[in-house]
């Protein structure tokens, strides 16, 4: 493909994550929706027709009632993977066998070796893989990186993260499913974790205390990740209790602030040593998932397998950190099939 060329996407899944998504597909230059697919024709009937309409078009998304239709479907050349986690390996996988470039819903999967045998078959397939960690592409986040880089708090010493619902439920009260990736770590805790990674790499310890559902998965946890320097972040998601979902990156010389809710931010504040507090305003395209959409966009027309923003080696890092968390948590983790059903 050349820089030009118009990238078309297929999505695997039309839940609530797909359909917000891809709302702000009609933001991204040369790129159209062109396939959907679900185990159910209807619901994929019905989400081409809505995506359609939004992006003003008279020739519709074609609807599939499976993802293997999806998949060998000859008018895709990206495939946006939204299925709960445990189906992501084998979706993805199956992608990449048919020359398809993958975008991966975080979690990317819910093992490391699971995401090792993707990103392995990503390379050895020569296709573009991702996981679609929208908070990476946010300007705000863009912008607190830059800084971070040219050293305007110094160097990075600690990171605090935390991550709540606003509406929290009483996890007794609900069922969860292993089997269906359900629960906080592949939800929420991923966030805190991978905006520490980004920031801080690959720490050298991980300490990890929760409290586990009957059923086996976390809906609380605290973390804190050691590095061998003396850096450390402190993480907290819950889905038992409200939080404020800020983050702080403290430096030797001063510290960012990056307000609710830190994975979607359109500010941040930016506290220097001897200086009075600058507020950086970032606001968001759409709402916030076109950033993401457009790199992928840009990198499979290029001919680029890999995003310099969502590098695949930072999804193994952040795979591997959940697994020491979920192994200290005692959580019961159920990894999918390798292929389709």
């Amino acid at each position: 493909m050349n820089a030009d060329a118009i990238v078309r996407w297929g999505v695997a899944g039309t839940g609530s994550i797909a359909d917000r998504a891809l709302r702000d597909l009609t933001l991204v230059p040369n790129a159209v929706l062109s396939a959907v697919g679900s185990r159910s024709l209807e619901r994929a009937e019905r989400f081409a027709a809505t995506h359609t309409a939004l992006a003003g078009r008279r020739k519709g998304a074609i609807a599939h009632g499976s993802y293997r239709d999806l998949i060998n479907d000859s008018t895709v050349d990206v495939v946006y993977v939204t299925t709960p986690h445990p189906q992501h390996r084998a979706l993805a996988l199956a992608a990449l066998a048919a020359g398809k470039a993958v975008l991966v819903e975080k979690s990317f999967t819910v093992t490391p070796a699971a995401t090792r045998e993707v990103v392995a078959a990503a390379r050895m397939a020569g296709c573009f893989a991702m996981e679609a960690m929208w908070t990476r592409f946010c300007p705000a986040v863009v912008r607190l990186r830059q800084l971070v880089a040219d050293g305007a708090i110094g160097e990075v010493c600690t990171v605090t993260a935390d991550l709540g619902p606003r509406h929290p439920v009483d996890p007794r009260s609900q069922s969860y499913d292993p089997a269906l990736g359900d629960g906080l770590l592949f939800h929420l805790g991923v966030y805190p974790m991978s905006f520490a990674q980004m920031l801080l790499g690959i720490p050298e310890r991980v300490v990890a205390h929760g409290v586990l559902h009957d059923s086996g998965i976390d809906v609380e946890e605290s973390v804190l990740l050691r590095y061998a320097d003396g850096r450390s972040a402190l993480l907290f998601a819950s889905l038992r209790s409200p939080a404020p979902g800020e983050a702080r990156v403290l430096g030797t010389r001063g510290w960012i602030q990056v307000p609710p809710r830190f994975h979607y931010p359109t500010r941040m504040v930016l506290h220097r040593d001897g200086r009075d507090a600058e507020v950086i305003n970032a606001p968001l395209s759409g709402a916030g998932y076109a950033h993401e959409l457009m790199e992928v966009s840009q990198c499979v027309a290029s001919g680029n397998t890999e995003s310099d923003i969502m590098p695949l080696a930072d999804t193994i890092a952040v795979q591997d950190i959940m697994a020491m968390v979920a192994e200290q948590l005692g959580m019961q983790v159920i990894e999918g099939p390798a292929e389709l059903e």
